[in-house]
């Protein structure tokens, strides 16, 4: 199965508003307890959350994984740092291209792919506030032709 595809439990559709995505990269996740439960019922927000590289390995801050309603005392913490598993050649690329000014690594969608949760982590540049004006319009523009197209089809 190729990267990215599987059932969709969560997605960061701001993240491809503020970046540019340079690189994607599939990721594990390493979870505790009743985490896998609550990402299998969709409880899981990606929104603000980001990677870093810290001693050769890669994380994952900001993600909240809501606690199971029957975890009872088995819960865990909403907001902690998860580490990823990834190849130890693609943490080097990615802690060198990181190094570069304005990139970052940016969780895009979190995903369950034969039975297990992956993380889609996007390499990604920050877009200047005239880009994302630019997008909007050119977003704008492919809406008014697909309306014109499908008014004149209707005719």
């Amino acid at each position: 199965m190729p990267k990215g595809v599987g059932k969709t439990v969560a997605q960061n559709k701001k993240a491809y508003h503020d970046y540019f995505i340079e690189e994607t990269y599939e990721a594990g996740i390493v979870l505790q307890g009743t985490e896998i439960k609550s990402i299998r019922a969709g409880k899981v927000q990606l929104k603000d959350s980001y990677a870093r590289i810290h001693n050769g390995e890669m994380f994952l801050y900001s993600v909240h994984i809501s606690p199971y309603e029957q975890g009872n005392r088995y819960n865990h913490d909403p907001l902690r740092t998860r580490k990823l598993l990834l190849h130890k050649r693609e943490i080097m690329k990615l802690l060198g291209e990181t190094k570069e000014a304005g990139f970052a690594l940016v969780p895009l969608k979190m995903y369950l792919k034969n039975g297990y949760a992956k993380v889609l982590i996007g390499l990604a540049k920050g877009k200047k506030k005239y880009d994302k004006r630019e997008d909007l319009k050119q977003k704008e523009a492919k809406r008014d032709i697909e309306r014109a197209f499908r008014e004149r089809q209707k005719m």
